[in-house]
């Protein structure tokens, strides 16, 4: 079963956000996403300083599986990335929700939040 955390919003393609609180937030891919990917091996992080608007394409992953396009879970413009998956990519299995996080956004609309799915609802998502 998938470990899914409360005080986070999710997507239904399977992005985690956590609000910073300060108009910022950290995305990354679910632990049900990783347990369905397998074993990742490879991120193609997005720039920074990059603006990206609500569902396009920001970052991707590739598993010995499948290749997966991570969503942009809200408009705005990307303060950050975790370089270290370029070299530990398979750190999104080991710890998706903690080190394993992708990117930060300085959101340009915090209003899209309330769009996505809490802990209980992605849960029933999830499950189907």
């Amino acid at each position: 079963m998938s470990i899914i955390i409360d005080g986070l919003k999710y997507t239904e393609s399977h992005e985690w956000l956590k609000d910073n609180g300060d108009g910022t937030i950290a995305c990354g891919l679910t632990d049900h996403a990783q347990l369905q990917l397998t074993d990742i091996v490879f991120v193609e992080l997005p720039e920074t300083g990059k603006v990206f608007k609500k569902g396009e394409q920001i970052a991707v992953v590739e598993s010995v599986k499948a290749v997966s396009d991570i969503i942009s879970p809200v408009s705005g413009e990307v303060i950050e990335v975790n370089l270290s998956l370029e070299d530990s990519p398979e750190t999104l299995n080991k710890d998706p929700y903690d080190k394993g996080w992708i990117l930060k956004i300085k959101m340009s609309n915090p209003e899209e939040l309330a769009s996505l799915m809490d802990s209980s609802k992605y849960k029933e998502f999830v499950e189907g």
